[in-house]
């Protein structure tokens, strides 16, 4: 392909809003057109990544034995409804009605409309396994789209979903699906990680995300060096202390903290470490009745070490908490303590509360927490003296640093990620509540175990980009490059010689199937390089007149830092030699 055929649109600044690389570059380099809120178009220059993206996730995805169709945007709710998805997806689930006022709504992914595909077209256990997936638009409706396509609204995704007979057949799809996956990856040429994850909104009892590794990258990636332990921050266990707990060894204390509310504000006026003091947490549940009014609230405490941070997804699966809640509000708060939040804590509560220790709060000694009195902590409380243990005691922190490795192979390290994929062993959460069933062997009707596979296509783009830059634009992989060579001739418009031999190089190398462009736009050389730099494409081919005198044509990968000469008559063979590298 020759530029002037192409449409390329280059700008020297990124838009203000851009906050991260991989949304300046890709709008720089002319990939993506903001149209409103998380929304884009992509330009032909990005689409023809996409395309890659695609080409690769579609021969991976057949290799492995599954079969494409294509599901709608626009959702009927029933099936929703079915599901139990309707009311409890969220905002994030755009609903419509249409002419006729029934309720529709715009798909995030696509789990009731192939349950239903499955439970009207797989009758018999003979027709199991089976892996069905499409590659089609998404829209989750953002409170806050940032980042470009990393966080939009509308986005495409490849989404499949496997119906097996029995929980050990869809744990064998589940890992024939991990190995397209990391195959797919591998192919991208991308650094990433798998890792053990919550199963969030789409449910079911295991899930690994795939994470590509980037500093920029949104979630935390938790990981032992010495072993293979790997799990996001929401999974990751954060382990009890292996010692005891310590004896009491200094008294109750109600100490004025005039000012202080924060855990690190009143560690820095007693000047004692942050990891002695403890903060206080008050969440609340309700109990609605038939008519969705609140008949009961039940407010909780919960308490974490003054250096740790709260997981929410743990804490969602504390018995009690597990139905759903809520954080309590300011009145809340005050009715069952007596003051305002900075200095809660779990002793003289005006209201009785339940209180839930995190594993290592459970274990601490001469600790310091709020006294329930605005500017006054207690120091030297302690279990069982000073108050009862907790009414639970359960993993309700993020993991830091060192923490010991659930595994017992070593300590944690954690590194940032984008996740570009996402599997589930779904089981029956789908087929039950849907009536999904097949009839199995003994002519009785089961439901179908399923899993579901994701792999966001736009996001990858952008993922790659984050992990692959420099000052001067993106460098692709090969894999995933808009074009894989660009021909730059200097001068081709005043030499024959350069234009031919520019054209005659363009030419072997289309006929082999290299994704070659050859740039005839006219442009200073200068002005001509910033623009591939900037796109990213990984081998640039330069020639010159002075080079044709020489029998030397200039080859650099977008990686290099100079040139290498190459002879005229050998620039073919070793553009190949090093696409086949």
């Amino acid at each position: 392909m020759k530029a002037s055929q192409f449409f390329i649109s280059t700008l020297k600044e990124a838009p203000a809003d851009a906050e991260v690389v991989s949304h300046q570059l890709m709008t720089r380099a002319g990939m993506i057109k903001k149209l409103g809120a998380g929304i884009y178009t992509w330009m032909p220059m990005g689409l023809r990544v996409i395309r890659k993206v695609e080409a690769i996730v579609r021969e991976e995805m057949n290799r492995a034995g599954a079969v494409e169709l294509l599901m709608p945007v626009i959702q009927p709710a029933e099936l929703w409804q079915e599901s139990g998805r309707f009311g409890a997806y969220g905002p994030e689930l755009l609903r419509l009605k249409d002419r006729h006022e029934r309720d529709f709504i715009v798909q995030p992914t696509s789990e009731e409309v192939i349950t239903d595909i499955g439970r009207l077209e797989l009758r018999s256990y003979k027709q199991l396994p089976r892996n069905l997936y499409h590659i089609q638009t998404k829209f989750r409706d953002e409170r806050r789209p940032r980042f470009g396509v990393m966080r939009s609204r509308e986005f495409v995704m490849k989404d499949a979903y496997s119906f097996d007979r029995d929980l050990d057949a869809a744990k064998r799809s589940y890992q024939q699906m991990a190995a397209a996956y990391r195959a797919i990856f591998d192919r991208f040429g991308l650094r990433y990680r798998a890792v053990a994850a919550d199963s969030g909104a789409i449910g079911g009892d295991v899930s690994q995300e795939f994470q590509v590794i980037a500093a920029t990258g949104e979630d935390a990636i938790v990981y032992c060096p010495g072993s293979d332990y790997a799990a996001n921050m929401e999974k990751a266990e954060a382990l009890a202390p292996s010692r005891p707990r310590p004896a009491a060894s200094q008294p109750l204390v109600k100490t004025p903290t005039p000012g202080r509310s924060t855990c690190a504000q009143v560690a820095e006026l007693l000047r004692v470490p942050l990891a002695t003091t403890v903060k206080s947490l008050v969440l609340a549940t309700d109990q609605v009745d038939d008519n969705g009014v609140v008949v009961e609230t039940q407010v909780w405490l919960l308490l974490v070490r003054g250096d740790h941070d709260m997981n929410e997804i743990k804490v969602g699966k504390v018995p009690g908490l597990d139905a759903g809640y809520r954080f309590a509000t300011v009145p809340e708060i005050v009715d069952h303590f007596g003051t305002e939040p900075g200095y809660l804590g779990p002793i003289g509560t005006r209201k009785p509360v339940k209180v839930v220790a995190d594993r290592e709060v459970a274990l601490m000694a001469d600790w310091i927490c709020g006294a329930n009195e605005a500017d006054f902590h207690f120091t030297g409380v302690n279990w069982g003296r000073d108050l009862p243990g907790p009414d639970a005691v359960a993993d309700l922190r993020n993991v830091v640093e060192g923490d010991l490795s659930p595994d017992g192979k070593g300590v944690l390290a954690i590194e940032r990620g984008i996740e570009i994929g996402h599997i589930f062993v779904l089981g029956t959460k789908y087929s039950q509540p849907m009536n999904a069933t097949f009839l199995d062997e003994d002519g009785k009707p089961k439901p179908f175990e399923m899993g579901c596979y994701g792999i966001g296509i736009t996001r990858l783009p952008a993922a790659a980009i984050e992990q692959n830059h420099d000052e001067r634009g993106i460098i692709w992989p090969d894999a995933l490059a808009p074009f894989t060579v660009v021909i730059c001739p200097i001068g081709m418009d005043r030499s024959d010689q350069v234009k031919a031999a520019a054209q005659r190089l363009h030419d072997e190398l289309q006929a082999d199937g290299v994704d070659v462009l050859l740039d005839d736009r006219r442009e200073r050389p200068g002005a001509m390089f910033a623009d591939w730099e900037l796109i990213g494409v990984p081998h640039r081919v330069v020639i010159s007149d002075r080079g044709l005198q020489s029998g030397q044509l200039e080859y650099q990968h977008r990686r290099d830092s100079a040139a290498t000469k190459v002879p005229a008559g050998e620039i073919a063979g070793f553009l190949k030699g090093r696409l086949r590298a």
